[in-house]
């Protein structure tokens, strides 16, 4: 195996010509330079205080240890937003709490810790085609598809007549995922799942 070239002059040097945004601009999914980190916006909360200037409540998760951070950034604060490159990968398997990507056109294989999905990992699907970000050929982040098949192998049983969309019923689905259903969605019939919320979008 080849060896990985440390990169951190060149990091630096990098991050130093990247966009400044300020920080009412940060959006969830944005990937920012703070404290000599690379950090992803996971969830955004934009608070307007009856005293004082607006600010944003960011949550965020280091793209290399996985550690979290809760973050108050004012509007006036300005923060390296980072652009990373973008392809589309293949999914192979799971080793060891790894996930094996590869590109299907050079054949080459990456690998990205498990838990970078969070709570999304069971709708990623053998030979399923996801979006992996890079940052100088360093892989950062795996970003699932916005929509996912999935069968539905226990709810409760299709009540005839019964239309209303807003008595949504539990279902489980075959990754062992919990979602609500409308009631005229039966077991063993295929779902489309919206995997940035986890909940049911459409029938199949």
């Amino acid at each position: 195996k080849k060896k990985k070239k440390k990169r951190s002059s060149t990091f630096c040097q990098s991050l130093a010509l990247m966009p400044k945004i300020n920080g009412n601009e940060i959006r969830p999914g944005n990937v920012l330079e703070h404290d000599g980190g690379l950090w992803a916006a996971v969830k955004v909360d934009h608070v307007k205080p009856g005293k004082g200037g607006a600010f944003a409540q960011v949550e965020m998760k280091n793209l290399r240890n996985g550690s979290k951070l809760n973050e108050r950034f004012r509007s006036a604060d300005k923060v390296e937003r980072v652009r990373l490159e973008q392809k589309d990968m293949q999914f192979l398997y799971e080793d060891g709490g790894q996930l094996i990507f590869m590109d299907t056109e050079t054949y080459e294989q990456v690998q990205l810790p498990a838990d970078i999905l969070g709570e999304r990992r069971p709708f990623l699907q053998d030979g399923m085609t996801i979006v992996v970000e890079f940052h100088e050929e360093e892989a950062l982040n795996a970003t699932l598809p916005q929509k996912v098949t999935c069968k539905i192998v226990e709810t409760e049983p299709v009540v005839k007549g019964q239309t209303a969309a807003n008595s949504f019923k539990p279902a489980v689905l075959d990754n062992g995922v919990r979602v609500l259903v409308p009631p005229f969605v039966g077991q063993d019939e295929d779902i489309i799942v919206n995997t940035e919320t986890m909940e049911y979008s459409e029938r199949a």
